[in-house]
Parts: C-alpha cells; sequence; structure tokens
C-alpha cells in the first residue's frame, strides 16, 4: 500500500498536469481565429478587440501594454481620410517648424459633451472586458494625454480594475503651446494651453483574489507585482523619454507610434517574473509587440483596421530588431543583439 505522501505527491502532478492542459487550450483558442499571424513567439490577429475580448478565456493574459484610439472618433475612417488631404478634421494639421513638416495630432479639445459621454462609456466596457480575461494582479499600462487622462481614468476603475498611480513619460511634445486660433496677431503673448512636456500612462491592476498576498499571486498566476530593472532597481514611474526616432518612423508610419525606447522598458516591467503573454488590443503597427519580442516575451497584437495590420506584419520585425542604443537585455531575452533602454536611476 502506498503511503500518504506519495499520494500527495501524484496528485500534485495531475494537478500540473490539468493546469498545463489548461495551458494549452486557451493557447489554441487565441490561435484560432483565421485572420492571424505568428510572429517569432507572439501573435497578431485583425479584429475587433471588444469582439476578440469576448472571445478569449477567462485569466489568460498577464498583462497589457497599449496606447489607446480615445474611442470617440479619430481613427474613423471619414477622419482618417481627412487627416491624409491635410484637411484636418478631428486631426490639427500644425504649422511646419524650422522647415520640418509636423505631424498631425488630434484635438481632444475639440470633443464636445456627447463625444466625452461616450469615451466614458467606451472605456467602461473595455475595463470590464480586460478585467475578465487578465489574471489576477496583472498590470494594465494605458497611454492618455492630460485633457483625457481624468476621464479615462475613472471609467477604467468604474470597470473593475484597481488605480494603481501613473507612469509619467518626460517628452516635449508638439500639443499646445500656440496662440489663440485665428487672433496669433492680436494676442501674441497668449498660449491656449501649455506646451506639453509630458505624456501620462494609467497603471492599473486587476484585483487579487480576496486574502491574496503580491507573493501568493505571483506563485498562483505570475502576476500581482511589476519586474525590477536589469540593473536590480526598482521600475520608476518616471522615464525620461524621446519622440520617436525618424527610424522608426520610417518602419511604422502609424500617426500615434511610441519608440521602443520606453515600451521595452514598460513591457519589461508588466511582466514581473519574465513569463506569460502581454496583450496589446489597440496594436496600431504593432510597436508593443515588437518590444515584447525584443525583450524575449510573448506578445499578442489585435487590430482592427486591415491597413494598420498589414503595416505591423511588416514593422515588428524590423522595429524588434533596432538596437536602442543604451544598456543590454537581460540574461534569457531571446533577442541576441537588441538592447533595452533602462535609466540607471529614476529621473528627479
Amino acid at each position: 500500500m502506498q503511503s500518504r505522501a506519495f499520494w500527495e505527491k501524484r496528485l500534485c502532478a495531475l494537478s500540473k498536469e490539468g493546469r498545463l492542459l489548461v495551458e494549452l487550450l486557451k493557447l489554441l483558442l487565441l490561435q484560432s481565429d483565421r485572420d492571424s499571424r505568428a510572429i517569432g513567439n507572439s501573435r497578431i490577429v485583425q479584429r475587433d478587440c471588444f469582439d476578440w475580448l469576448q472571445d478569449v478565456p477567462e485569466n489568460s493574459i498577464h498583462s497589457v501594454v497599449t496606447d489607446p484610439p480615445y474611442g470617440v472618433k479619430e481613427y474613423e475612417p471619414d477622419q482618417l481620410a481627412k487627416r491624409e488631404a491635410g484637411s484636418g478634421g478631428v486631426w490639427r494639421i500644425p504649422p511646419a517648424f524650422d522647415g520640418h513638416v509636423r505631424s498631425p495630432l488630434p484635438r481632444f479639445t475639440a470633443l464636445d459633451a456627447a463625444e466625452r459621454a461616450r469615451l466614458v462609456d467606451y472605456f467602461r466596457r473595455w475595463a470590464r472586458l480586460i478585467t475578465r480575461v487578465l489574471r489576477p494582479g496583472g498590470h494594465v499600462f494605458i497611454a492618455t494625454n492630460s485633457f483625457v487622462a481624468q476621464m479615462v481614468y475613472g471609467a477604467v476603475a468604474e470597470g473593475g480594475l484597481e488605480f494603481r498611480g501613473q507612469v509619467i513619460r518626460l517628452v516635449r511634445t508638439l500639443r499646445g503651446g500656440d496662440r489663440p486660433k485665428n487672433a496669433e496677431v492680436e494676442f501674441e503673448q497668449v498660449s491656449s494651453l501649455p506646451r506639453g512636456c509630458f505624456e501620462p500612462w494609467g497603471l492599473f491592476r486587476k484585483p487579487m483574489l480576496p486574502k491574496m498576498r503580491v507573493s501568493d499571486c505571483l506563485r498562483e498566476f505570475e502576476t500581482g507585482g511589476l519586474r525590477r530593472c536589469p540593473n536590480g532597481l526598482p521600475f520608476c514611474d518616471v522615464i525620461v523619454s524621446e519622440r520617436t526616432p525618424r527610424q522608426e518612423r520610417q518602419v511604422a508610419s502609424h500617426p500615434s507610434l511610441k519608440p521602443q525606447s520606453l515600451l521595452r522598458q514598460l513591457v519589461f516591467a508588466s511582466l514581473p517574473l519574465g513569463t506569460g503573454t502581454v496583450l496589446d488590443p489597440f496594436m496600431g503597427s504593432g510597436s508593443t509587440i515588437a518590444a515584447a519580442e525584443a525583450v524575449g516575451v510573448k506578445g499578442f497584437g489585435v487590430e482592427r483596421s486591415a491597413e494598420f495590420f498589414a503595416m505591423a506584419v511588416k514593422a515588428i520585425p524590423k522595429l524588434a530588431r533596432l538596437n536602442v542604443p543604451h544598456l543590454p537585455l537581460p540574461a534569457g531575452s531571446n533577442a541576441s543583439h537588441h538592447s533595452l533602454f533602462v535609466p540607471e536611476k529614476c529621473a528627479g
């Protein structure tokens, strides 16, 4: 007759096999979309993320890093057509500066009360779907701006995610600082808004199970905390950043492309044990997925636009191969000759 210890060990092994089977089934479901591509260790799919998130198994995603369109109208076909034609629409076409043509920016100050209400509803519904698919303790990094941040943060919290603070990307943008429209000469000493010198990213977390500690969550779900930098220092909530370099914009001409030097830090921090899947439900041209590939983790991207999806297929491998000349990648990374920007200490 076998001992109790034998059967406990056998039961534990069976339980582990069962978890592995569940993980395999989840992965198969994630990869079942017809319009999907495998790129390295990652996968991308062309679908509306609201539809896709309803099909994904619960507790199957470890983290989210995303830069959403604000659910209003800037990426609707008619607005993109106006942007391409240079007629503006919701896209503000800035004047040339120092001989350089400036990229169009969405004018969030142009949103009326109904559009703001729509924005809040959009992110509330989105957060409910994200909460369902995230593992307990999974983190969400969401890009925003100083004008809409308060609306987005409130809506996402109402959708079920815990607000954990902000990550401030220090970068001098071309947003704000303009003289009053059509009265630039009359009021040349006035700016309508301050010139933007930072970009806020909301940091959220799916609630852990009742009475669960971070250490318990890490053991059971591989989530709950943030990964320290490769040099052992904690991840900081202020990142000295840069405008997206020209070489990256030449690879992917998406209007909201974020630099690899930023995204690689966020992706790296979002998976505390360096394992699991990071999701970008608003993938665009795939810069977050490229960052995942560069730091050696699995990414999953969802994009509804056929144009941007096709762009991502080509851009992700190229962006992932780009050298970001700062500190080397952590040990165990799959990207042999890339580098990861990690500051030696927090800003300030």
